[in-house]
């Protein structure tokens, strides 16, 4: 199984990501959880930000075990901004991740990803 973990901070000027540290993010995100990589993007919602989610996504879309766990906004809105790249990629909906990392520390950040992704990923892995 391979996990791309994909991390927005709204173009750093967001309020929301004031007590967050996007430089040092990925490495503790690499570090902490199962992972195969972490990247940062300052607007995931912008057109070079739907690239970089159109390739994380495409090049996972031949790999069933594939999984794409994303911080940034409220998921219900990652869902509706990424829709038409799940159509064009064809990378199934139930291995996206969404995650609100809004007002969160890296601490915080960390935690809310970890508790996704075993609430999400392990109980498919004891299926098999």
């Amino acid at each position: 199984m391979r996990i791309k973990a994909v991390i927005c901070n709204c173009k750093g000027l967001s309020p929301s990501f004031k007590d967050s540290d996007m430089n040092t993010l990925p490495f503790e995100i690499e570090s902490d959880l199962d992972v195969d990589y972490a990247i940062v993007h300052p607007q995931l919602c912008g057109m070079g930000g739907a690239r970089v989610m159109e390739d994380a996504l495409r090049s996972a879309e031949t790999d069933p075990d594939t999984f794409v766990i994303v911080g940034a906004c409220e998921p219900e809105a990652q869902l509706k901004l990424f829709q038409k790249l799940f159509c064009k990629t064809g990378f199934g909906q139930d291995h996206f991740l969404p995650v609100d990392i809004r007002g969160a520390t890296n601490r915080e950040i960390l935690e809310r990803l970890g508790e996704k992704l075993r609430e999400s990923v392990q109980p498919r892995e004891r299926r098999h």
